[in-house]
C-alpha cells in the first residue's frame, strides 16, 4: 500500500515532525526558484487560516504537523480542489486526512517552486477572465 493512501497512518513519522523544522525547508525551496518567504507564508495561511503572527508562533513552539493542522483556524474549503502528484502520489486519492493536508501544502509549496503564478496556487479566479 502507498503511504497516505487508504490504510491506518496513525503513527507516520511525519506527523510528530516539528512543523518549525519544515518550513526552513519549504521557504529554501522556493527562494532557489526565485519565489519568497512570503509567499510560502501566503499560502500557508490561505490554506490552514492562521494569521501571520500565529502562523509564526507555531514555526517558533515546536508544534508538530499534527497539532498544526488539527489547529488551523479556519481551513480553506478551496484547499481540496488542489489535484496532481506529489511524491508519486494523488493528492485527492490520500484517505487520511492529515496527510492529505500536508500533501496539499507540499503540492502548494511545489507549484510556487515552479514558477506558478499566485492567483493559480491559490486556487482564485483570474483578473483577466470573463466573468
Amino acid at each position: 500500500m502507498l503511504p497516505g493512501v487508504g490504510g491506518d497512518m496513525a503513527g507516520h513519522r511525519v506527523y510528530g515532525m516539528r512543523f518549525g523544522s519544515v518550513h526552513p525547508l519549504y521557504v529554501r525551496k522556493v527562494e532557489r526558484k526565485g519565489r519568497s518567504a512570503e509567499e510560502v507564508d501566503a499560502v500557508i495561511r490561505w490554506q490552514t487560516g492562521y494569521d501571520q503572527a500565529a502562523l509564526e508562533a507555531r514555526i517558533g513552539d515546536g508544534t508538530d504537523f499534527r497539532a498544526f493542522f488539527d489547529g488551523a483556524p479556519a481551513p480553506n474549503p478551496a484547499r481540496l480542489l488542489v489535484t496532481g502528484k506529489i511524491c508519486g502520489i494523488r493528492v485527492e486519492e490520500i484517505e487520511d486526512p492529515l496527510m492529505r493536508e500536508i500533501r496539499i501544502l507540499d503540492k502548494l509549496v511545489d507549484e510556487l517552486a515552479r514558477g506558478r503564478p499566485m492567483e493559480k496556487v491559490l486556487r482564485r479566479p483570474s483578473p483577466d477572465a470573463p466573468a
